[in-house]
């Protein structure tokens, strides 16, 4: 993804919400630096797919693509992650709800998400089932999805 529009302002709550499964609603969002800060600016990595599954839906609302390509799989990255973010197609997202993690083994789990987002004006959902591997350097990365229906 090209970074046409500048970057989006740092926030202060966590844009992944501290998203959980069964995190209640209504729920105060963690600090985003003590939450994905730490791992897209901070350079922590995230302990588990579920951490970076947050941080990897944070980059997109912050608009951060080397997050995102740092933690891609690289035999499953797009070669082109451009996308203009003046586009008024570029999704616009508004929330994040974990529906179920699950950890295989040492270096394979699946993240299940509802993520809500908007494309000029219309509210839409994504529900995904994503799946990540940790490789021999300790770091989680994301590999690829399913989407879901309802």
């Amino acid at each position: 993804m090209k970074n046409r529009a500048a970057p989006e302002a740092r926030p202060i709550d966590c844009p992944c919400g501290g998203a959980a499964p069964g995190l209640k609603s209504g729920t105060k969002p963690p600090r985003y630096a003590e939450c994905c800060g730490r791992f897209i600016e901070g350079g922590a990595r995230p302990s588990t797919a579920l951490e970076l599954m947050r941080s990897r839906y944070s980059a997109y609302v912050l608009k951060d693509t080397a997050w995102l390509r740092a933690t891609w799989a690289p035999q499953t990255c797009p070669a082109d992650l451009e996308a203009d973010f003046a586009d008024p197609d570029v999704p616009r997202w508004l929330g994040l709800t974990v529906r179920r993690h699950e950890q295989f083994d040492d270096a394979h789990a699946e993240v299940e998400f509802v993520a809500r987002y908007k494309i000029g004006g219309r509210a839409s959902r994504l529900h995904e089932l994503s799946r990540f591997t940790r490789g021999e350097d300790g770091r989680w990365r994301y590999v690829d999805r399913d989407e879901r229906v309802g």
